[in-house]
């Protein structure tokens, strides 16, 4: 493979190729894979944070996924988007539960999963989650069994909007916006061995599909 070009290009010039580039992809793409389409010489951290800052206010904006940048609607533009982005499948009340679970609390083991919920976790609920790939497999703990852990992923955090997990709104928050009751600690709840779709934590009921 022949070496990239070496240009000196003004900053204005790499913004509007990192512009072309992310407008056309399909996903988010990270700092490395938009260098790899530039020629040599490009500041790209720099002048995806001038084109970013470019974009604020506007009815799209270049936010970060992760490790990765993407352009999407304004948040507060959304719901001009609601009739384009009806789901095709919905999440069961413990798959609900248990990505709020791993995203709160990640990296978490299938046992800290079970414990916080106060019901066995059957293993389609983990299946759907990875599936849909919003949840992938962390590292495995440094303790007898060496236990794999769970976390969100680029794609969860994408479909909802965040920056990264430090975004996820707090308790405090989610309680004053009346989307989380007051009810005793589930991990003082009983293990019930496969009963999967039994109460466990209260979660914001618009995100239920079902009970």
């Amino acid at each position: 493979m022949p070496p990239r070009p070496t240009a000196s290009l003004s900053l204005i010039e790499q913004e509007r190729m990192i512009e072309a580039i992310l407008f056309a992809s399909a996903e988010p793409l990270s700092l490395r894979a938009i260098s790899s389409r530039l020629p040599d010489g490009c500041d790209v951290a720099e002048a995806l944070e001038t084109l970013r800052a470019r974009y604020q206010g506007r009815g799209v904006q270049l936010g970060r996924v992760g490790d990765s940048w993407a352009f999407r609607t304004a948040p507060d533009l959304g719901f001009l988007m609601q009739e384009a982005t009806v789901e095709s499948r919905g999440l069961s009340r413990a798959a609900t539960e248990t990505l709020a679970i791993i995203a709160y609390h990640q990296p978490v083991t299938r046992t800290e999963i079970e414990e916080i919920r106060g019901v066995a976790l059957s293993r389609g609920t983990l299946d759907q989650l990875i599936e849909l790939d919003w949840v992938r497999v962390g590292r495995r703990r440094q303790t007898p069994g060496r236990p794999a852990t769970f976390i969100v992923t680029e794609t969860f955090l994408d479909h909802f909007g965040l920056e990264s997990a430090r975004d996820l709104p707090g308790l405090a928050e989610l309680r004053a916006a009346g989307l989380l009751e007051s009810r005793p600690p589930a991990a003082a709840m009983p293990v019930v061995a496969g009963d999967d779709d039994a109460d466990g934590m209260v979660l914001p009921q618009d995100l239920y599909d079902d009970e």
